[in-house]
This record gives C-alpha cells, sequence and structure tokens, in this order.
C-alpha cells in the first residue's frame, strides 16, 4: 500500500482495537465441564458459529451470541442455559483496549477523523470506545446498518454515512474474515491488517501490516 492520507481511517474495534476475550469468556463457564482438548474444540466451534450467525437477516448482537453458544453446546452435546450467553454478552463492554491502541490511535485521531464500525451494540461500543481514551468522528454499528460485517451491506452503509467513496478511506482490521475479506471485494485498495495473532497472513488481499496499532501513523505520514 502505497502512502496516502485517507478522509478517513476506519476501524473494526473487537479483536483490532479492543482485547476480545469471548474464548476467556466461555471458558470461565465451561472448561470446568470439559477436558482441554474438548475445551478447545467447543471454543473453535463457538467462534465459527458467531461468523455464521452474522451472515443471516440483522438480529441484536445478544440475539447472536445466544443463539452461536447454544449451537455450540449442541454440538458438544452441552447443556445450554440462557443465562450463560447472557452472561458473555454482558463481559463484552467490560473488555479494554490492547495496551498500544491509545498510544497509536492518540497520533493521529487529531489530524485524520476516526471511524469505527463495530458489529457490537450500539451501548457496548460506546462504553469500549471510551476506554480507547481518544476521540472518534462516529461509531457505526451492526444495528445502525441492519446488517453485520462481513456483509457488505454493513460497510455500504459506512460509506453512505461518510459520504466518500472506498478510495477515500483507509480501513484497518486484524480480521481477514471479518472485514478485509469484504474489503477487497469492495474496492476498498487502502487496508491495514492489524497482526494480532488469531488468524494468519494471506497476502492475496493486498494490505500493509503492521504489529500493533502503533504502527499506523507512519502509513499515513506522520
Amino acid at each position: 500500500m502505497a502512502r496516502f492520507t485517507p478522509k478517513f481511517i476506519t476501524f473494526d474495534c473487537y479483536g483490532t482495537l479492543t482485547n476480545y476475550d469471548m474464548a476467556g469468556a466461555a471458558t470461565q463457564i465451561y472448561a470446568s465441564q470439559m477436558t482441554k482438548a474438548k475445551l478447545d474444540a467447543f471454543l473453535f466451534s463457538f467462534r465459527g458459529y458467531r461468523l455464521d450467525e452474522t451472515m443471516s437477516a440483522w438480529r441484536p448482537k445478544k440475539e447472536v451470541v445466544c443463539n452461536a453458544l447454544e449451537r455450540t453446546c449442541k454440538k458438544h452435546k452441552i447443556e445450554y442455559r440462557r443465562e450463560d450467553g447472557e452472561a458473555i454478552y454482558n463481559a463484552i463492554p467490560t473488555w479494554g483496549p490492547h495496551p498500544d491502541v491509545t498510544e497509536g490511535l492518540s497520533k493521529i485521531a487529531d489530524k485524520i477523523p476516526l471511524v469505527i464500525l463495530s458489529n457490537a451494540a450500539p451501548d457496548q461500543i460506546i462504553q469500549s470506545a471510551a476506554l480507547h481514551q481518544v476521540a472518534y468522528h462516529k461509531l457505526l454499528t451492526a444495528e445502525d446498518a441492519q446488517a453485520y460485517k462481513p456483509r457488505q451491506r454493513a460497510f455500504e452503509y459506512m460509506l453512505d454515512v461518510l459520504d466518500c467513496d472506498p478510495a477515500d478511506i483507509l480501513h484497518v482490521s486484524s480480521s481477514f474474515r471479518y472485514d478485509l475479506m469484504t474489503c477487497y471485494d469492495m474496492g476498498i485498495r487502502n487496508k491495514v491488517w492489524v497482526n494480532r495473532g488469531h488468524e494468519p497472513a494471506n497476502p492475496f488481499y493486498e494490505y500493509a501490516e503492521i504489529a500493533d496499532t502503533r504502527g499506523l501513523p507512519a502509513l499515513v505520514g506522520m
């Protein structure tokens, strides 16, 4: 990616900026009920079902989490309790940012508008973004768009709200599945992959790679 100054820098939040600990929250509930190997398989399924739940018509985030957990429990023959899904959902806004986020973003927040496009519920993203200690131009959610990432409709909504073209933004994410693959398909050429270690590199999708957000200012000439 050639260095340029975008009109907006747009971000995924959970995983990219906030330390998204769904696995940890589920482990607290289920670790005592299964072996380590079975728990690893359980968490793998939970991750996959959460992605699958985002592919259908929009429904509240709580339902996405609870439905994914219920399907995971059914697959692994574990009792599902609605209160367990709600406990995991309620933990989301308590998770803080990765340690590099405030430092990395504070260097550019007063120069280029920062925007979050998140699959979180609106009240969750407000709480999470406040923990980053930087000023955001806009906080956009799947509820606003009536579509979850990785659906293109979510990104189309963001571009409409910002009144800009794909060429005007730099999109930053740690996830290919939720963000960067869709950006590639939509012609969003300026993409940054934050290598948080939860997905392997995939150079086909044409992005700049940084280890954490402290590498972002250099990509926009700061």
